[in-house]
């Protein structure tokens, strides 16, 4: 199993606190929001992921992570998307990195308080996506069930209702997911949907979906920000992490006290 992820894109919606600084770049509690993805993929045991990032954005990356878990045996990789195109190209930057492993792709500005480590590593072929009821639908990718709790639809951005049911930031696809998306035709946006990706795999009869009930949290405006600091604190999400990233970001801040403090020597 290989890692994505998605942490690319202007973000914004969020100026002028990205105009500097990756929006995944900004803090949550008391680490950046992209140590948040990190865990879900780590806690899971993958160890080999790639970090799609914007141009302007390369650097502060690679600064931040570039060999931070080396020590561990997690190998990151970095991918820079020149043209934001869709959630579903990156599975078509990521081709070479995928080659014939599934993947687990997370979005860079999603934080999930529950541990979906058991179904990613029991994960076998076809499609695997999370929904969770929520209170504004018709901002993501949507699906509705019948009275047996089988899929029946998936839209994105509906505009008439058809479920309380989101599709959340966290996908696992078998490598027939590479394929799948660069038959993708672009929709009236411009983009390249992955409620697309998971039509094919549903109409194939290979798609499961899950529903969960733990805290969902998309930061991607300046409320939602907010309102992940908070609830990250108050639930104490920050406490589960995997004890690998506290250890690395423990000694980042340790090397980094010790050149700052050489540099103002």
């Amino acid at each position: 199993m290989k890692g994505i992820i998605l942490a690319g894109g202007t973000a914004t919606r969020l100026f002028p606190l990205t105009a500097t600084p990756s929006k995944q770049l900004l803090p949550i509690y008391d680490r950046q929001m992209i140590f948040y993805p990190l865990n879900t993929l780590i806690k899971a045991g993958i160890k080999d992921i790639l970090i799609i990032v914007a141009p302007d954005h390369s650097g502060q990356f690679l600064n931040l992570l570039g060999s931070i878990f080396e020590k561990y045996g997690i190998r990151l990789a970095f991918k820079v998307q020149k043209i934001p195109k869709g959630l579903a190209d990156a599975f078509i930057l990521g081709e070479d990195f995928i080659d014939q492993d599934s993947v687990t792709m997370i979005l860079g500005d999603n934080i999930f308080e529950d541990d979906f480590s058991e179904q990613i590593k029991n994960f076998k072929s076809g499609g695997h996506v999370f929904a969770r009821k929520v209170p504004d639908p018709e901002r993501s990718g949507v699906v509705q069930f019948d009275n047996q709790n089988r899929v029946i639809k998936i839209e994105e951005k509906p505009k008439k209702w058809i479920s309380d049911y989101a599709i959340t930031g966290l996908y696992i696809y078998d490598n027939k997911v590479v394929e799948a998306a660069k038959n993708v035709k672009p929709s009236e946006r411009g983009e390249i949907e992955i409620t697309s990706l998971h039509n094919y795999y549903l109409k194939l009869g290979e798609l499961e979906v899950s529903t969960f009930e733990g805290v969902w949290l998309d930061a991607g405006t300046f409320d939602s920000l907010l309102e992940a600091n908070k609830i990250v604190k108050e639930k104490e999400i920050y406490k589960n992490f995997d004890p690998k990233i506290d250890e690395a970001i423990k000694k980042f801040n340790e090397e980094l006290k010790v050149i700052t403090k050489k540099g103002l020597l």
